[in-house]
């Protein structure tokens, strides 16, 4: 309940309820908070009680926690009628990567060949028309504009 308190705040808190309190009056009050608390768990857990009986049998695995979104996609990702666990053992993410790198080295490799990269490596990025004779311009029509 008080996982995030550390021990400087729970000094500074029994200092106030001192300060707050008083030295005398303060045991009778912390009394009643342990009183108040347990008498809630109490109610809860009775409540709780009473859901289960008015669910019926088919619900006598139902767990309160389940109704946390975390705690409910965490255990239907671990259930083993899904196939998760074989889909998640059978990916290897290293192997996939190294598989896409090889093919994009090699494809470089391929298109630098093919289209005369220079002897340190670099790729010719300016254009040059594959055939010098064709014209790829469309026939200009004067009547059409």
């Amino acid at each position: 309940m008080f996982n995030d308190i550390g021990p400087l705040e729970l000094v500074t808190i029994i200092v106030l309820a001192v300060l707050v309190f008083g030295p005398d009056k303060l045991p009778k009050v912390i009394q009643d908070v342990t009183r108040t608390i347990r008498k809630i768990r109490e109610f809860s857990e009775s409540a709780k009680q009473d859901i289960r009986s008015e669910l019926g049998p088919e619900f006598k695995d139902f767990e309160f926690e389940d109704l946390n979104p975390k705690t409910f996609i965490r255990k239907q990702l671990d259930n083993e009628d899904l196939g998760l666990t074989e889909i998640r053992n059978g990916f290897d993410l290293k192997k996939e990567m190294a598989e896409v790198t090889e093919a994009v080295t090699i494809h470089e490799r391929e298109a630098s060949a093919s289209s005369g990269s220079s002897a340190d490596g670099r790729v010719d990025m300016t254009k040059k028309p594959e055939d010098a004779g064709k014209d790829d311009r469309p026939v200009f029509d004067a009547d059409a504009t």
